[in-house]
């Protein structure tokens, strides 16, 4: 791939099994949150799916949405957008109320800096957002982070497992999923929560953050030693897909790679594509933060982008100059500063 748009393609482009899925979910599709890092792609996916499945369904995307060509990408693809800030109540509640809610709003990085805002945007929006939408069907966006740093050895945590957040950002997650939870009870609203472990694309994640490292003979960290990612491609279906699954109580669902990868293999492999020997710092710890996704496996089969897909695509992008994100993923934090 040479350009933003071919990427935008793949990842835009509906596999069978998502084309045959979008065909029994029943009510129009809403992304909240559709302006970050993989809402976009996910909302020309689910208009691309309702295209090829021949069906009449509308796709919405509520961001506030800063750049007017963001805006206009959208609408090409026959996909409503709205402008609103969610934490505007009359912005909210204007918002019309829609069947399938796919609910990505939330803060991440500069949350130990803000951390009102931060637990604003993951704790108390979430409550308004289910009091709105009641009477849809919701999948939650949350984050393997809600999990403690468990051993290497144990495959990672299962959705059974309790949960440990380690600092604001994964507490102020657990409870954005604790307060939909409560008005799931209260409505018996139906929900999933979207347990996600690092999706990727070729501008941003943990592989680029590594591949950079080694083309710029940068030392790597290899303290967090191990970690799972997700082609940003694939987390996008499954959550699509979730919408399928949605239950009262709400279900739960780790959404990553069926491996664990790691940093030191992984920095090795770019280092022969590059031609070049990766500087490491570092010890390797034998606890780090990991989930298990055999159930979303289990429901949705094999992701369709594998790891050394992904090592190839993004050597040949960090080889070109190809644009990225300025968003680092700070895998590498282990007391959850972010």
């Amino acid at each position: 791939m040479n350009t933003i748009k071919e990427l935008d393609d793949f990842m835009s482009n509906p596999s069978k099994r998502l084309i045959e899925d979008i065909k029994k979910i029943d009510g129009d599709i809403m992304v909240l949150g559709a302006g970050g890092k993989m809402g976009p792609t996910l909302c020309k996916l689910t208009a691309n799916a309702i295209k090829h499945a021949d069906i009449d369904k509308k796709v919405y995307a509520v961001s506030r949405f800063s750049d007017q060509s963001h805006v206009d990408d959208l609408m090409s693809y026959g996909i409503i957008v709205i402008k609103a800030d969610l934490l505007e109540n009359d912005q909210l509640e204007a918002l019309p109320d829609i069947k399938n809610i796919i609910y990505m709003a939330g803060r991440k990085f500069g949350t130990s800096d803000d951390q009102s805002l931060t637990w604003a945007m993951n704790a108390y929006l979430p409550g308004r957002v289910a009091d709105k939408f009641r009477k849809s069907r919701i999948v939650v966006f949350s984050t393997g982070n809600v999990y403690p740093f468990v051993k290497v050895k144990s495959n990672g945590c299962l959705e059974t497992d309790p949960v440990g957040p380690v600092g604001i950002y994964a507490q102020s997650c657990l409870g954005r999923e604790n307060v939909f939870r409560y008005f799931s009870n209260k409505y018996k609203t139906p929900m999933l929560f979207y347990r996600l472990n690092y999706a990727i694309d070729l501008r941003y994640g943990v592989l680029l953050e590594v591949a950079k490292a080694v083309y710029n003979n940068q030392p790597l960290d290899i303290t967090s030693s191990h970690a799972n990612i997700i082609w940003q491609g694939d987390a996008n279906e499954s959550a699509i897909r979730c919408l399928l699954h949605c239950s009262y109580p709400p279900e739960i669902l780790n959404v990553t790679g069926k491996e664990m990868i790691r940093l030191k293999t992984v920095a090795e492999k770019f280092g022969k594509l590059f031609d070049k020997a990766p500087v490491f710092i570092g010890e390797e710890s034998d606890e780090c933060l990991l989930s298990n996704a055999s159930k979303s496996i289990e429901w949705f089969g094999e992701n369709l982008v594998t790891v050394d897909d992904m090592i190839a695509m993004i050597a040949d992008w960090v080889k070109k100059g190809g644009q990225t994100i300025d968003k680092p993923t700070h895998f590498q934090e282990r007391k959850g500063n972010f």
